[in-house]
């Protein structure tokens, strides 16, 4: 399989679609205004300790509180904030946890105000971002993840990825972080480690290890709220957590984000730095990998599939609904049995894609075509949870229930991607322009810019309107160069609306 991960920036947002064969299974966005990502570290401020939800709400810096349940504390509680205290107020200046004496774990089934009060500095960390009107769910249960192993202070466990199932392979690892695990500290080997030599190992730890030296070193001067350590941007983050033989290509239109993709690529896979490249062209970078055509045709209520089947899309503040429909396949099979599983395993694989492409979590509800012999229901279950299997979030599937519905959870961590597919009808009385009259204001706009450019010029419009106005011998497009003595380049674009236009010079920059 072919994976290629394309990042198109722009002076706010970053957004990052990954392909597999070309088709879009994953699309993220970074934004500058956004401070909470999951994995950010901060020294915060315990507001008020809440008995009835043995919880606590604590100052992080965001709008609103954030929320810790005792049970997120951590057994290492009273450890911790001796650290912090310690480092804090300079009395400690060994950040290794070498000669650090720990204190003993606070007891699992206890009350959170007896472990901490009001007006309390904390290190938390963030495992759920702020969503509609709720802030960020934090832990005071730290770790630092790296590229094959996950460091975490306080602790002396060590642990392997579930999905590593070779036992002798285990063992191994455990074997070697043991040579190499600082005193003090837990590791938790990851899946891309199955098979990595102990440098490897080594040098991933002690980038982790610095990380948390780092955070350590700006305890002293640091003023609750603060971050204390950043989460790897996105792009890094999605590069250490996927990163394998199948990526062919890594392209950005961004100078400044390529050396970044390049230095840390360097640092995790030296092999691969030569896969990563800047994208040049005129044609944004979205319309060249034909993204932004994916993008509209994945994200609205209905979802095509092969075949004539397709999906419908239904959010709830409780739920999301999925409802399988076998379109125009119900007289192509030899019995109506065949057709549903047919469909229903067509619609398993794009259901597993939608809940990747959307980041959709909590409870999903999919209803299915009814199958009414038990060994296609186990078929369907089976092939659902292995296309399930690269789906890096947390889930857990339940097996189709009586009335053919199939349960899902997800783990939601950040709020769900939501790109609005439909565009306001630009006429009131429910009717679109002709392209014609569309044209002739185009043609208007031409005529008073035409000698603002002298190194060429440009027209973005919606895709539609750039076949109108290529079509035909001689086309529009050509009727303008006899006319104007300028060869007007029409770039289509899929993520403009109906009306929309704009004209660039050589130099890509907007004419008014």
């Amino acid at each position: 399989m072919r994976t290629d991960l394309i990042i198109r920036s722009n002076s706010s947002d970053i957004d990052f679609a990954l392909l597999k064969d070309g088709r879009l299974s994953e699309l993220h966005k970074e934004s500058n205004d956004n401070n909470f990502n999951v994995g950010d570290i901060f020294l915060a401020k315990i507001k008020k300790t809440l008995s009835g939800l043995n919880a606590a709400f604590v100052n992080v810096g965001s709008e609103k509180d954030a929320f810790l349940h005792y049970h997120d504390l951590g057994p290492k509680l009273l450890s911790l904030t001796k650290y912090t205290k310690l480092i804090s107020t300079g009395k400690l200046k060994e950040f290794t946890l070498k000669n650090f004496h720990f204190e003993k774990d606070i007891n699992k089934n206890g009350a959170i105000d007896q472990v901490i009060k009001s007006g309390q500095n904390l290190l938390v960390q963030v495992v759920k971002e702020p969503i509609s009107t709720k802030g960020p769910r934090i832990s005071s249960e730290l770790s630092i993840a790296g590229r094959y192993l996950v460091l975490v202070p306080f602790s002396d466990r060590i642990s392997v990825s579930q999905k590593i199932s070779n036992r002798a392979e285990k063992e191994r690892l455990k074997r070697l972080v043991k040579s190499i695990k600082p005193k003090g500290f837990g590791v938790i080997l990851r899946t891309v480690a199955e098979g990595i030599k102990v440098a490897e190992l080594d040098r991933d730890l002690q980038n982790s290890l610095q990380r948390w030296v780092n955070l350590s070193k700006q305890l002293p001067r640091a003023q609750a709220p603060a971050k204390v350590l950043s989460e790897l941007n996105r792009a890094s983050s999605i590069l250490r957590d996927i990163l394998d033989d199948s990526f062919t290509s890594i392209v950005t239109d961004d100078e400044k984000l390529l050396d970044e993709l390049k230095e840390y690529v360097e640092r995790i896979a030296p092999k691969k730095v030569s896969m990563v490249k800047l994208y040049k062209s005129k044609l944004p970078i979205f319309e060249k990998y034909g993204i932004e055509k994916q993008i509209k045709t994945a994200f609205g209520r209905t979802v095509s599939m092969p075949k004539g089947a397709y999906l419908v899309i239904e959010h709830t503040e409780a739920l999301h609904v999925i409802d399988v429909n076998s379109g125009n396949r119900s007289n192509k099979a030899n019995s109506q049995a065949d057709t549903a599983l047919e469909v229903n395993l067509i619609a398993a694989t794009e259901i597993a894609r939608q809940l990747q492409l959307r980041d959709m979590g909590g409870i999903i509800v999919v209803d299915f075509i009814d199958m009414h012999t038990a060994s296609h229901r186990q078929k369907l279950y089976n092939h659902l949870k292995d296309a399930m299997k690269s789906n890096r979030t947390k889930h857990k599937i339940l097996p189709p229930s009586k009335f053919g519905l199939v349960q899902i959870t997800r783990q939601r961590v950040r709020p769900e991607m939501v790109i609005k597919t439909k565009e306001k009808n630009p006429n009131i009385n429910g009717e679109v322009e002709a392209p014609i009259i569309l044209v002739d204001k185009i043609e208007n706009h031409l005529e008073r810019i035409i000698d603002k450019s002298k190194n060429g010029m440009t027209l973005h419009v919606h895709s539609f309107v750039g076949s109108y106005l290529k079509k035909g011998m001689p086309s529009i497009q050509q009727k303008w160069f006899l006319k104007y003595k300028k060869w007007i380049k029409v770039i289509p674009r899929d993520a403009y609306q109906y009306l929309e236009y704009h004209f660039f010079d050589g130099n890509d920059k907007e004419i008014e």
